[in-house]
């Protein structure tokens, strides 16, 4: 394992600065972004979402309940660094801005909402070639979307940014990789745009650094995010249990 690495349950996370991340992505392939949630409900039900785990090129930490258990249980730091702080970095480099880029976004709504603040804010402006409209997906197993996949193969994009959520995007993302080739980079950034776009409550940035990301997003509504974040303590468990191991139902 490299130095700027750090295996937990089984997932050699990258464990390194901002800038090497986003030297990384430049690099091309598959980079995923696993929350929480995502950790303590997908990784130890679904094969497929492990797998994508395992074969991605780049793998950060983005649970900050994970970089504190293991900080404090483990005496080893990781580095978290979230989707949110990626794709805001990524979209303030010029050079992603000059570059093609295809978003595939998770419905007409957020979709229009999220090309409009690119336009205003970035001046990235989207033509239809360049927006995906995402379907429902199968919320386990291996994934398949032929016609996302001759979209791209026309386009040949640089990158591919899936805004989509955790358990789904990552197994779209290794479907996508697995087919294009590691060229591309695509990066799982899950709610990030929305988070920028207003489609979902903002968090400030020195929030996201000291791990308070999820409660901006109970606050805002707490029906959807309580539930799903009360979830993400099996995580504590499965780090208790497995520590560097993958969990012992994928075994």
């Amino acid at each position: 394992m490299s130095k700027d690495s750090c295996c937990v349950l089984g997932v050699s996370f990258f464990n390194g600065n901002l800038e090497t991340a986003l030297a990384r992505c430049r690099q091309g392939g598959l980079v995923v972004i696993p929350s929480g949630p995502g950790l303590a409900c997908d990784l130890p039900n679904d094969a497929a979402y492990a797998e994508a785990l395992n074969r991605a090129e780049l793998v950060l930490p983005d649970s900050g309940l994970m970089a504190l258990w293991w900080s404090c249980f483990r005496f080893e730091r990781i580095k978290r660094i979230s989707g949110y702080a990626l794709l805001k970095a990524l979209l303030d480099e010029e050079k992603i801005q000059l570059e093609s880029s295809f978003w595939i976004m998770p419905d007409a709504t957020q979709g229009e909402a999220n090309c409009r603040w690119l336009l205003k804010t970035k001046g990235i402006e989207l033509g239809d070639r360049a927006v995906y409209e995402a379907p429902i997906y199968e919320k386990q197993g291996p994934l398949v979307d032929r016609d996302l996949l001759e979209r791209l193969k026309s386009v040949r994009p640089r990158w591919i940014i899936i805004n989509l959520g955790g358990g789904v995007q990552e197994r779209l993302g290794l479907y996508l990789r697995e087919n294009l080739g590691s060229d591309v980079s695509i990066v799982c950034s899950g709610a990030a745009l929305a988070f920028l776009s207003g489609q979902q409550v903002g968090i400030p940035m020195w929030a996201d650094r000291f791990f308070l990301g999820w409660f901006f997003r109970c606050l805002s509504d707490p029906i959807r995010f309580v539930p799903r974040y009360w979830r993400a303590w099996k995580l504590v468990w499965l780090l208790l249990r497995h520590g560097r191991r993958r969990p012992s139902s994928l075994n």
